[in-house]
């Protein structure tokens, strides 16, 4: 029997085969190697956050002025007012630290990142004058699965057949 050797850009193939980077939405794979336009798409995701930040802000002063216009009275203008800024700081508050880690489940606050959707793009604007939002996550786990690939393929290397050809006992 011979053994085959391996060529050079079979190898290569092989070599692809390992841990795939995970997508990050707006980006793709680009925030691997920070090519195909990276910076652009940041300084577009950046602007383009911090716009519609000002345009929902503008959409909940209409609302506000429809309450002022309905005279509700002082209280459920305080109420709206409240109950706004809170959901606002924990939808800023839950999309942070979506960056930095995985979400155990977002289902039950839902509501709250609806209403408070200006913190949540005021996050991703403040992410993005830094990195892609999520990257340092992504990263991260990319890296540790490359690792681990290393690992286990250099484990792997050699004819197993091989091994033990010199200590082979005879009976």
């Amino acid at each position: 029997m011979t053994i085959a050797r391996v060529s050079e850009a079979e190898q290569r193939s092989s070599d692809e085969g390992g841990p795939r980077p995970e997508p990050i939405r707006f980006f793709g794979t680009t925030w691997v190697h920070h090519d195909g336009g990276y910076g652009w798409r940041r300084a577009g995701l950046a602007v383009g956050s911090l716009l519609a930040a000002a345009a929902g802000a503008f959409l909940v002063r209409f609302a506000y002025q429809g309450f002022d216009t309905a005279d509700v009275g002082s209280f459920v203008k305080i109420l709206f007012i409240a109950a706004f800024a809170i959901c606002t700081a924990l939808a800023f508050r839950q999309t942070w630290d979506g960056f930095t880690r995985r979400a155990e489940s977002r289902g039950d606050n839902r509501g709250l990142l609806l209403i408070g959707f200006i913190g949540s793009l005021l996050a991703y604007f403040l992410r993005c004058l830094r990195e892609a939002p999520g990257e340092r996550l992504h990263r991260a786990e990319y890296e540790r699965a490359l690792e681990a690939y290393e690992r286990r393929r250099s484990a792997r290397t050699g004819n197993p057949a091989t091994r033990n050809s010199g200590k082979r006992k005879r009976r």
